[in-house]
């Protein structure tokens, strides 16, 4: 950390005065760093938190002021680790980032430059780079919601959302139950990285209270404003401003959406969208149907190994890593959309696997546009959005225009494919689109040929053709003659000199002292004390000097270059303009290459596995069977040293729709059952799947409950987790979704587990009606099957015990061993072994506690055997179905009423144990009643 700048601030006393003025950040969620020019500044606490995060160390810590007066803590950074630290704070702290720079002369006179947030990084994408925000997995959307949530069980949520770098504004409003599920579901759908809530200064509201821990558990960075940014006063006079639509914005169906127009204000207000007059007439404002993708939670985001965690070694470990062969940053974040959305609608996602399947069996189609094609296109959604912004130069015009002529290669690549059957699905897809772009730049291209020098881009220059104007040629014509008159000069010097032009004395253009000659070191000494000669420097590669001559040749160079370039300026301007037009075209264009790419790269995924995947045939949603043959987990054949088992998946209406999974610990109950769910993800975006064979009805949702997902940092224990995880399941699913539950029970008593995942599963087998697979350690979960024939099916991951069993005395000190070998393979039936103490063997646990396991894992199997056995020993439990309904009933309640009359008699009595338990039996006396009645017999007998 040695080349950290050093604190240097010209009025100390000033800035600390200035900057203890300044208001408290929220919660710290907001860091203040200052810009010094070359350098970056950050104080008080800010400053400490920057110290721990970058540095790891508090001792990098300065004071400014004095010490005794407590100074103000502060700590430098250089430009490479601020910007380092900007894309941690963002993407991983979620935090928001103030820039603060210096307006001038004057004490403590600085302002706010520029803003970021995890939705909105539109300030600091420069700071960014390519490292940043451009190669980020999804764009960075921001949502702000308002809800209205009354005492009965439905609450209205209204939410608005935008990437803050596409002009366009989307919004919806649904209703949703007590766990607010539909929202869940819809900021994992969107990709939202930034939630803006009402602020609750209380922190009593039970309803934002959820929405925050929602927020929470998807990792989404939360901002509070106040209740006015929600009101809905001026949306519809802001609306119509901002959109494209030249009627007035109060005739858009949307704005009857009131929730969702009072989210609308507080984002528009927060974005700043109306402090910048280019986008007034420029946004669209859509409506998003939440029913139109199948719904996602957080818990199913994670089971499925959806994206790219923070701990992921391999880019395949996720499903996004695996699939993302895109060429295109915009291919890259289309993908990720999808995985987020799968489609709901049968017509839409046999319409994507027919595009897989053209590049699938089109094997030089598909590696052409890969390696061709797609690979030279830029991030045109950003390249739009420079022109937009008035940010755009000739290097920008060019950039496109290198696109735009190799949109003919796409057409001519496309028409190739004479196939019927896929032929007409590419053209409307592609080809017609693809021609109709390439039309529309035309003009564009014709331009750019006309106007730029375009031999001039091998030596990376960007400048407007000399032929091109008047004043150009001129000063260019000039510019040619000087440099003829240099190269006299450097041959006369040669000659007098004596030395070789090509190979010790060079002419050439310094960065700092323009246009000189250099010596290679060796020949220095020529000129030195020779009259004529004035050296400049001296460096590595030799000494620079020049001659009179020469210098007043390089000041009149100087001089028509600035002349040159202000010349240029107009026409370059001239030229970025046209260009901008023609922003509508590159959008509509990035949306069918970032298309494309991602069927491209479905295609190459489906090709490459290292057992191709095959398409899926769907059904209509509450209709068909999921059936498939051979099935992979596609992210765990990819993992090296691996063979992997497949196995057969038969999901069966009125059959086997619900599947009981028992089987040893590491024997691939979670693996079996989360690839069930990936390969219907994947199916549903209109990818080919890891089968031999499938069939797959259309689900709605898949919900998940997998793993410990611990949340002890935040006060809520495993079981906690667990039981929140599964209640959102039991309040989400209908009869047309797919859930997923691995080992549900196991942060309770074992009698506490077992009863609430009979509970659990009996509800989804009679109530949901739904597919679901569960995979459990509890064997007398398996008697559902007993119960529900024609619905639950019991599974079991196969294990091999050998046959080199030993038996020894006890006397001898050894113990019975077994030797397990686990197959991964699923069969029907049941398995009542759990094998937990061979994995503690496996995991060479030492040999004395093994053995001590094995032999109290013995004992208990001996006591429960025992108990079974002898019934006489056990305690009889009540039962009420030898009873008839009207019966217990009645028994109920007389019972109820026996014990509100006992309660009343001995409540604030000071009445001892032995005295309230006589009360109780006086009443019971006197009620003929309740003694004759059979169900309160049977409990008395007991």
């Amino acid at each position: 950390m040695s080349s950290r700048p050093d604190l240097k601030v010209d009025d100390e006393v000033g800035f600390i005065r200035f900057y203890r003025s300044l208001p408290e950040s929220d919660n710290n969620e907001t860091i203040r760093v200052f810009d010094r020019g070359d350098w970056y500044s950050s104080h008080g606490a800010d400053a400490e938190f920057i110290a721990r995060t970058v540095y790891k160390t508090t001792s990098v810590l300065r004071n400014l002021g004095r010490s005794e007066s407590g100074g103000l803590p502060s700590v430098t950074m250089t430009v490479t680790v601020f910007r380092n630290f900007l894309r941690e704070a963002l993407f991983q702290l979620n935090k928001r980032i103030e820039i603060w720079v210096s307006g001038g002369t004057g004490k403590g006179n600085w302002k706010l430059g520029k803003q970021a947030s995890p939705g909105n990084l539109q300030d600091v994408e420069d700071e960014l780079g390519s490292v940043g925000a451009l190669s980020m997995e999804s764009a960075p959307i921001i949502l702000a919601v308002k809800i209205s949530a009354k005492a009965s069980e439905a609450r209205n949520v209204g939410v608005c959302f935008a990437d803050a770098s596409v002009r366009e504004l989307g919004v919806s409003e649904f209703l949703d139950n007590d766990v607010y599920s539909n929202f869940e579901s819809l900021v994992i759908q969107l990709g939202v990285k930034e939630c803006l809530l009402t602020m609750d200064t209380a922190k009593k509201d039970v309803e934002l209270g959820k929405i925050r821990a929602i927020a929470d558990s998807c990792g989404i960075a939360i901002s509070e404003r106040p209740a006015a940014d929600f009101g809905v006063r001026d949306i519809e006079q802001d609306l119509t401003r901002l959109l494209r639509d030249e009627r007035s914005a109060a005739t858009l169906p949307q704005t009857e959406l009131k929730l969702a127009m009072g989210a609308a204000a507080s984002l528009i207000k927060y974005l700043g969208v109306m402090s910048d007059p280019t986008n007034f007439g420029q946004y669209q404002l859509y409506q998003h149907d939440l029913s139109q993708y199948m719904k996602l939670d957080a818990s199913a985001l994670r089971a499925l190994n959806l994206m790219p965690g923070p701990r992921d070694g391999s880019k395949t470990m996720s499903l996004y890593g695996l699939l993302n062969h895109c060429k295109t940053p915009v291919g890259s974040r289309l993908l990720a959309q999808w995985l987020k959305q799968p489609l709901m609608d049968q017509a839409a996602i046999d319409k994507r696997q027919q595009l897989v399947e053209a590049f699938v069996v089109h094997t030089e189609l598909r590696q052409t546009m890969q390696e061709e094609h797609l690979r030279a296109i830029p991030d045109l959604y950003r390249l739009a959005k420079r022109f937009q912004r008035k940010q755009a130069n000739l290097e920008d015009v060019v950039r496109v225009y290198q696109v735009a002529i190799r949109l003919p290669g796409f057409v001519r690549a496309l028409e190739d494919i004479m196939d019927e059957q896929y032929q007409s699905p590419l053209e409307t897809e592609y080809t017609s689109k693809l021609r109709g772009h390439s039309d529309h730049l035309a003009k564009l291209e014709e331009m750019v040929e006309t106007t730029v020098d375009l031999d001039a881009l091998e030596n990376h220059e960007f400048i407007i053709k000399p032929e091109f104007d008047e004043g150009l040629r001129a000063i260019r014509k000039k510019l040619d003659k000087l440099r003829y008159e240099m190269d006299v000069e450097h041959r006369r010097v040669a000659k007098d000199l004596n030395l070789e032009i090509e190979k010790k004395l060079f002419l050439e253009n310094h960065r700092v002292h323009g246009w000189c000659m250099r010596l290679t070191r060796a020949e220095s000494g020529v000129i030195r004390n020779k009259k004529g000669y004035e050296e400049c420097s001296t460096q590595k590669n030799g000494v620079y000097f020049t001659t009179k001559a020469l210098q007043s040749l390089r000041r009149e160079h100087d001089q028509l270059s600035s002349n040159y370039n202000r010349t240029q300026t107009g026409l370059v301007n001239e030229v970025v303009n046209v260009a901008s037009s023609y922003c509508p075209v590159l959008e509509q264009l990035a949306g069918v290459l970032a298309h494309l790419d991602v069927i491209v790269s479905f295609a190459h995924a489906s090709v490459n596995a290292p057992n191709g995947y095959v398409r899926p045939k769907m059904h209509p949603r509450g209709t068909g069977n999921t059936i498939l043959k051979e099935a992979r987990h596609p992210c765990m054949e990819m993992q090296d040293d691996i063979s992997f088992i497949t196995n057969d998946v038969s999901l069966v209406r009125d059959e086997s729709s619900f599947l009981v999974i028992t089987g040893p610990n590491m024997g691939g109950k979670s693996t079996y059952i989360r690839q069930i769910g990936v390969i219907a993800l994947m199916a549903q975006t209109g990818c080919f799947v890891p089968c031999t064979e499938a069939e797959l009805t259309i689900f709605d949702c898949i919900l998940a409950r997998v793993g410990a997902s611990d949340s002890q940092l935040k006060g809520v224990s495993t079981f906690m987790a667990e039981m929140l995880e599964t209640a959102n399941i039991l309040k989400s699913a209908t009869s047309e979704s797919l859930i997923i539950i691995d080992e549900l029970g196991r942060g309770t008593s074992t009698y506490d587990g077992f009863g609430l995942a009979w509970a659990i599963s009996e509800h989804i087998v009679t109530e949901i009606r739904c597919f679901g697979l569960f995979a459990t350690h509890f064997h007398e979960l398996t008697a559902l099957a007993d119960r529900y024939p024609k619905s639950v099916q019991n599974l079991h991951v196969v294990a091999f015990i050998g046959d080199g069993t030993t038996e020894m005395d006890a006397e001898d000190g050894a113990n019975k061993k077994r030797q397990v070998t686990l197959l991964y393979r699923v069969e029907p039936g049941i398995c009542d072994q759990s094998f937990g103490i061979h994995v503690a063997e496996l995991v060479r646990f030492p040999e004395k506690v093994v053995n001590m396991a094995r032999q109290k894992a013995e004992e208990l199997e001996d006591f429960t055997s025992a108990s079974a056995e002898n019934p006489e020993q056990q305690q009889p439990t009540p039962s009420l179905e030898k009873y008839s309904q009207e019966e217990v009933e009645e028994g109920s309640a007389l019972l109820k009423g026996m014990l509100v009359k006992w309660k009343a008699e001995i409540e604030g009595k000071g009445l001892s144990s032995d005295q309230k338990r006589q009360v109780m039996r006086d009443l019971v006396r006197n009620d003929p009643k309740l003694q004759a009645n059979k169900v309160f017999q049977g409990i008395k007998a007991l």
